[in-house]
């Protein structure tokens, strides 16, 4: 008869879990793996020194935990100098699989540019595909809170993904 231990299972989730939520660290650092997986290894860091307290699921704590220190991230990096984006002079036309990916390159961009609870709602919500009751119970938020920041945030994507009219014209 043999028995898990504690540390076992932790591994084991790790092992089983950590690509989907590198996904959704990804998105939530608004498309910059670096960050994202400095992001990921800092929470599970953190969540492996009191992993055997966690109640209810590792999982959703794990979620929750990504989605708030994605947001202290944030903060700390606003209060710090921002760098200069380098501008791109023109934007290549592409088709294809280069397509796709240059889409979800747009909406990892555009979430990016979101506020970061709106964003972390959005994250859970759409791409971690949580209730509304289970993304409010991550961030620690209103199911009303949950449902307005859904509608801004899809609206506000909207407007930062529509191709401008001139842009629908060129060829």
């Amino acid at each position: 008869m043999s028995t898990i231990r504690p540390d076992d299972e932790f591994t084991e989730f790790v092992a089983h879990r950590s690509t989907a939520l590198l996904r959704t660290a990804y998105l939530l650092c608004g498309g910059d793996r670096a960050a994202a997986e400095d992001l990921l290894q800092d929470v599970l860091e953190r969540v492996y020194a009191k992993h055997r307290r966690v109640r209810g699921g590792l999982e959703p704590y794990v979620r929750a935990a990504l989605a708030n220190a994605s947001a202290n991230r944030w903060r700390a990096r606003s209060r710090r100098v921002s760098e200069a984006p380098l501008e791109h002079a023109g934007e290549q036309r592409v088709g294809g699989h280069e397509r796709e990916v240059l889409e979800r390159d747009q909406v990892a961009k555009a979430l990016g540019s979101l506020p970061s609870r709106m964003r972390a709602v959005l994250v859970l919500r759409f791409f971690d595909d949580l209730s509304e009751a289970d993304t409010a119970a991550a961030l620690g938020v209103s199911p009303g809170t949950v449902k307005s920041q859904t509608a801004r945030g899809v609206a506000r994507l909207r407007e930062l993904l529509a191709e401008p009219a001139h842009e629908k014209t060129r060829g």
